[in-house]
Formats: C-alpha cells, structure tokens, sequence
C-alpha cells in the first residue's frame, strides 16, 4: 500500500512555510491525540501518520530530499515502527499543545507566596511632606509550628502510595504514554499522615500584622510603594511574596496638582490690583511676601519658582503659580459707596470695543495649561 503525501496529509501546499507546517501540525495532534480520542484505532492513525509527516517536513535537510526524491529518499528515517517522540522539536510542539492537558507533571516544590495589595489614603500634607504610619495586613503565614510542612512535630510525610511519590500517574494508550498529576497527593508526591494541629494540615496559618510604612515626600495619588517580602507566605518552603501600597491622595482645600507644580487662586480687592501692593501667598510651608505690581489685572497668573512640591525622587521641587482675581464686595456701606462713586467721577472713561463671541474650548483649560501658554 503506497503512502501518502505528507504534504497532503497536513493539508498545506508544497512551498508552505516552517510556520505553516508547524501550525498544520499542532492543529492535527490536537484533534486526533489518542488522550482525546480513547479506544479510536483510526484517530491512533492519523496522530501517528501526522507525526510522521511533521518529522520529515520540519527538518530543512529531510523535506530537501523528499521534495526531489519522495518517499524512498527518507525512508530511513520513516515508515513501519515509527515514533513521534524520536525526532527534534517533537517535545515543543507537543508540550505546548498539551503541556496543560497532561496535568503538568509534579507540583509539590516550593512556591512563592501571592502578592497582596493594601489601599493607604493619605492627606494632601503627608503626600507633601512624606509621612510614616502603621497598617494592619490579613495575610496567610508559614505556620510556626510545623515550619510550613503541614506535619505534626515529630513526623515527616510520608511518599504517596498511589504515585509512589512521582507526582504523576502515566497510562499507555497506544503507541503513547499519558502523564497526569497524581489525584490522591494533586502533585506532591507525598501525603501528611499527621496533620499539624496548628495549621490542620495546610502549612499555613492567617494572621494580621502591623507594619510600618514610610511614604516619601511628594508621592502621587495613584503610586505604589513594594514591601518585598511582606506578602503571603510561600507552600512547602518557598519564599513569601510581596506587599503593594496603593497610596490614594486626597484633594487639597484649594492647591491643585500637576506633576511637581502647584497652583492654587488668590482673590484680591481692587484697590491692592490698581495701586499694587504687598501680599501673602499660601506654600505648603509657610506664607511667602509677594509685591504686586501696580496696574496688575484680574486673571494674572505669577510664579514662585521652587514652592511646589517635591520630587519624590528627592531631586529638588516644582513651582507654585497663583492667580490673582479681583474681588466685586456685594455689600458696601454708605461711605464705601460714596468713596467709589467719587472715584468714578475721577477715572478716565475708558471705552470698551465688542469682543468675538467665547470659545468654549479655551475657557475650559485648566489654569496649568493658561499658565504654561504664558510661561512657555
């Protein structure tokens, strides 16, 4: 009986692609594995016939001298008795297809505890000017008592009787041998035939524990701090994870944020704007003297450079920009209203020409993008 083409039998043309070949493949042994198709002889076959066509087509020196020669050029290397696990790139293709489908293989090592996360809310200050503070974290830990074993003191596990401490249970089917995780010991290899009475068993005790975070100065809302180590503990001996603080940042009475920058409005009389005068700028540390220029208009944005707040890498800080805004009372006595009407009568009549209609886009940015419009 004549073979077939092996081309044929992956379903891709002859000037098909390494990758082509290679996805054909894992197509095949996936719908025909005999796992997938127990006590099916004719899926048996065609696992089998697909392998034996993946081994000469996936080998540049091999499909050379099939393409020129057919089947009698690799007839070394295929035909009666053939078995997939013998040729490169066997193990690759079929572990990734199956790897999971398997079970994996022993599970009973050491592993690494989960990483936690904890949400800090901190103030406006603190982030400023950096904070220390206590948590409370649940966690699960190594038990003390057995040392993470999971076995009484005094005693060990013992292997598993149904692996024989391998982890795995292999069945053949075919021409192919089947690994699965161990059901009774789900991988370890061994049972605990006196459970701690601690941990009953498990290895691992839950606890809640205080520890103590710094918070550098400048941090942002939305940055996190890694506390290695101080996460879940570890199965079996393995290393504990780590601890992530989510630190959440709550709004300032009146300065805003952006990147290291501050910025924050001042209201101002219209007596201090005209003739100009000396005022007290609000900083996150103390109040800074400022002279206001005589003529200032409402609206004027001014900088103080190195007020705002600090790098939290500790390289030097941003900048505070204040607005000025002129202040309308909306109750004046009677000599407050005769000292303004004078002054009307002494001001230049200043002629006001139509503006164009407002553009809805600027007036929604933000003071920082105004201000770096004037800074730029």
């Amino acid at each position: 009986m004549s073979k077939r083409d092996y081309y044929e039998i992956l379903g891709v043309q002859k000037n098909a692609s390494d990758q082509q070949i290679k996805s054909a493949y894992r197509k095949l042994a996936l719908q025909y594995h005999p796992d997938r198709n127990q006590d099916n002889k004719a899926a048996e076959e065609k696992f089998k016939e697909a392998a034996e066509a993946y081994a000469i087509l996936a080998d540049p020196e091999k499909r050379t001298r099939y393409d020129r020669f057919g089947h009698a050029g690799v007839s070394s290397q295929a035909g009666a008795g053939f078995d997939p696990s013998t040729f490169a790139g066997f193990e690759d293709i079929f572990g990734g297809i199956f790897g999971d489908f398997f079970g994996g293989g022993r599970r009973g090592g050491p592993e690494r505890g989960s990483d936690l996360r904890y949400d800090l809310e901190i103030t406006f200050e603190e982030s400023a000017k950096g904070v220390e503070t206590t948590i409370k974290v649940p966690r699960l830990e190594s038990c003390e008592s057995c040392h993470g074993s999971g076995s009484a003191p005094g005693s060990t596990p013992a292997a598993c009787p149904q692996c024989q401490g391998r982890g795995e249970q292999r069945f053949q089917q075919g021409f192919f041998t089947v690994a699965r995780t161990c059901g009774r010991c789900h991988g370890k290899g061994r049972i605990i035939t006196k459970p701690c009475l601690t941990c009953k068993g498990n290895g691992r005790v839950q606890q809640e524990r205080k520890l103590t975070v710094k918070i550098p100065a400048g941090i942002a809302h939305g940055q996190r701090l890694r506390l290695h180590g101080e996460g879940e503990g570890g199965t079996a001996g393995g290393p504990p994870g780590d601890l992530y603080v989510f630190v959440e940042v709550a709004e300032h009475a009146f300065f805003r944020r952006d990147g290291n920058d501050l910025a924050v409005e001042i209201p101002l009389n219209f007596t201090t704007l005209a003739l100009g005068g000396s005022i007290d700028v609000p900083t996150l540390d103390e109040k800074e003297a400022f002279k206001v220029p005589e003529g200032t208009q409402s609206g004027t944005t001014f900088r103080l450079r190195g007020k705002g707040m600090p790098d939290v890498s500790g390289r030097g800080r941003g900048d505070l920009y204040f607005t000025v805004q002129a202040v309308t009372p909306k109750k004046l006595t009677k000599e407050q209203r005769a000292a303004l009407e004078e002054l009307g009568t002494v001001l230049p009549k200043e002629k006001f020409e139509p503006r164009p209609s407002r553009d809805v886009e600027s007036e929604e940015k933000n003071i920082f993008d105004k201000v770096k419009d004037i800074f730029a």
